[in-house]
């Protein structure tokens, strides 16, 4: 209320919260130089509040980003550590799947189309036509670095690429929908070891862990290296209509109009039915998952919740009272582009409408190491990782 009544804007907000944290972890630098004792335990006290300041407050400022990067670069060098944690393998892919047929869901009536690699689209194709359906690209990014030289699939490489005591934001729970789903921050050496170990307590006595899922995080702003080890694909920057069925489509505001995010977490990991405001591209970098998408159109059907509440109202969007697509609020952090219902286990009784208007024209496939998949702004996308799975989403 007081900020709200001084003018105090938001960005003004997360700038002090910035330059907080860098003074703060500049004063207990200055402590470490004359306290050997406390340099480890405030070593890791600094980088995790400085790696705060870019998951929290972006960072803001000019500038800052480089400062914060630069000031955990140099504890990282400066500090003796000892390894805490040994993970017990050195592939987040290898023994996941144990070659198990992958069953798909029943909830849709064709695969998504998979296009040769030897005819893929122009830039102006792309633009011009194919940019209106989703397709797939198969083994599109397999000369990514991620997947070759630098191979995100290595818990080495990638505990190596960040560093000593870094953290990073993680969703608790297998989906977001449901009331014990929350967030934290954790370390990202604990996190890659969590990929690992899904059960804890003897054999006879196994006690499943929570899910625990990096999802639709900017990595690459932690960890600029790993930025590195991918290829934009040029089509990003065809700047194509806006879809007629999603006519209130508008690119990113940054300067790029690019945003890209990493999605990292087990076999198991759920991203319920939703839609975003953009078009994406999604490569699948390590391990497999399957994805469900249903065309703007069938919204209607989608039980989305209303007014961002987790209600238990189970009648659709009247069809006729509004034209609006559930993607447009991208405003505010609400409910309103998610859907109550589970594409991968529906329940027809309890949602009749999404049986009979939905899964007659709603596609699915699985996306193999390498692939690369398109889909257009409003579209209602379901990712189920089928593998301990890493991926990444290009919107524009």
């Amino acid at each position: 209320m007081f900020a709200h009544k001084r003018g105090i804007s938001t960005e003004n907000w997360r700038r002090v919260y910035t330059d907080a944290c860098i003074l703060r972890s500049l004063a207990d630098i200055l402590n470490m130089e004359h306290n050997e004792l406390l340099h480890q335990s405030m070593s890791d006290v600094c980088i995790a509040r400085l790696d705060r300041a870019i998951i929290i407050a972006g960072p803001c400022g000019c500038g800052r980003l480089d400062l914060i990067l630069e000031l955990i670069r140099g504890i990282q060098l400066h500090t003796s550590w000892t390894k805490k944690l040994n993970t017990s393998r050195s592939s987040l892919s290898s023994g996941d799947s144990l070659s198990k047929a992958i069953a798909l869901p029943r909830t849709f009536a064709k695969p998504i189309p998979r296009l040769d690699l030897g005819v893929s689209p122009s830039l102006s194709a792309f633009a011009s036509t194919y940019f209106m359906e989703p397709f797939i690209l198969p083994g599109y990014v397999l000369d990514w670095p991620a997947m070759q030289e630098h191979p995100w699939r290595s818990i080495e490489y990638l505990e190596k690429i960040a560093g000593p005591g870094r953290i990073v934001p993680v969703e608790v729970g297998s989906d977001y929908r449901t009331d014990d789903w929350t967030q934290t921050l954790m370390s990202w050496e604990s996190f890659l070891a969590s990929l690992s170990v899904l059960y804890g307590g003897s054999e006879k006595e196994q006690v499943p862990k929570p899910v625990l899922y990096l999802a639709q995080h900017n990595l690459f702003t932690q960890f600029p290296a790993l930025r590195n080890d991918i290829i934009v694909p040029d089509y990003v920057y065809a700047a194509p209509d806006a879809p007629e069925n999603y006519p209130e489509y508008h690119p990113p505001a940054n300067d790029e109009q690019l945003v890209t995010n990493v999605w990292l977490g087990p076999a198991g990991a759920v991203s319920p039915a939703h839609t975003d405001p953009f078009f994406n591209f999604y490569a699948q970098v390590v391990g497999k998952k399957t994805v469900w998408l249903s065309s703007p159109e069938t919204s209607s059907y989608m039980y989305p919740y209303s007014n961002g509440n987790r209600n238990t109202d189970e009648s659709p969007a009247d069809p006729l009272s509004s034209h609006s697509n559930p993607a447009a609020n991208n405003v505010e952090p609400l409910m309103s582009n998610t859907s109550r219902v589970d594409v991968f286990a529906p329940d027809d009784t309890k949602y009749p409408l999404f049986s009979r208007h939905v899964m007659p024209g709603a596609m699915c496939a699985t996306l193999e190491p390498g692939d690369l998949l398109y889909f257009p702004p409003g579209w209602w996308h379901a990712m189920r990782s089928e593998e301990t799975s890493f991926s990444v989403s290009m919107w524009f």
